[in-house]
């Protein structure tokens, strides 16, 4: 799955001498968290986040009058507070490269360019949705998580023997055990009773972490 399959396509823009009053307005009436900011020939420079205007506004402790703090407020451009040079990914880049640039970097989105324009925006909202794909969070079934040895050709025989029970898997997971060479791999299954899958994964020697009907 690539960045460009499920980026945003329609943004939310802001120029760099848009007021945090402004920008903070935009943000709440449509329910965004991030906006790329552009110049006046409508080339990226920046991005804000909502953090960044929260941090950039007076305290709510201040004793500045409603009236003093708009103005201010007012004043203070977005080109002050937005993080400028941007990291982007491009459409080609797969989602679990755009995931691990966000993570390493503790942020929450990236923009997407393409030959330089601005095309779209991939978020961490954007990673849960399509991790809870992934993992079949919204398929009701059962949910089950096998230790596995590390060799060739354990999957196979694992997924021939839920076939023969005639189970559908809808997703498939592997991820570190607590210990090193010992790998974990979880299931979600349609149209196959808990039990059964108990008892067939126990033929094959399998230990069994995690077995629930969800």
């Amino acid at each position: 799955m690539l960045v460009g399959e499920r980026m945003t396509r329609n943004l939310v823009t802001i120029t760099e001498d848009t007021s945090i009053d402004d920008a903070l307005h935009v943000m709440r009436e449509r329910k965004v968290r991030r906006l790329p900011v552009l110049d006046s020939s409508g080339k990226m420079v920046g991005i804000v986040s909502d953090r960044d205007l929260l941090h950039a506004a007076p305290s709510p402790a201040t004793s500045l009058s409603v009236y003093e703090l708009h103005y201010l407020l007012s004043k203070l451009t977005i080109k002050r507070v937005m993080s400028s040079p941007v990291i982007t990914v491009t459409p080609g880049t797969p989602l679990e490269e755009a995931a691990r640039i966000m993570a390493d970097n503790k942020i929450g989105g990236l923009p997407v360019t393409d030959d330089g324009k601005l095309v779209g925006i991939i978020t961490e909202t954007d990673i849960f949705k399509i991790l809870l794909e992934l993992l079949g969070a919204r398929t009701p079934g059962v949910r089950v998580t096998v230790a596995v040895p590390e060799a060739k050709g354990v999957l196979a025989q694992i997924t021939r023997t839920l076939a023969d029970l005639g189970a559908n898997i809808v997703s498939v997971a592997t991820y570190g055990g607590p210990n090193v060479g010992e790998p974990r791999i979880m299931f979600k299954l349609s149209d196959v009773a808990p039990e059964a899958v108990k008892r067939a994964l126990e033929k094959l020697g399998l230990v069994i972490v995690d077995l629930r009907s969800v």
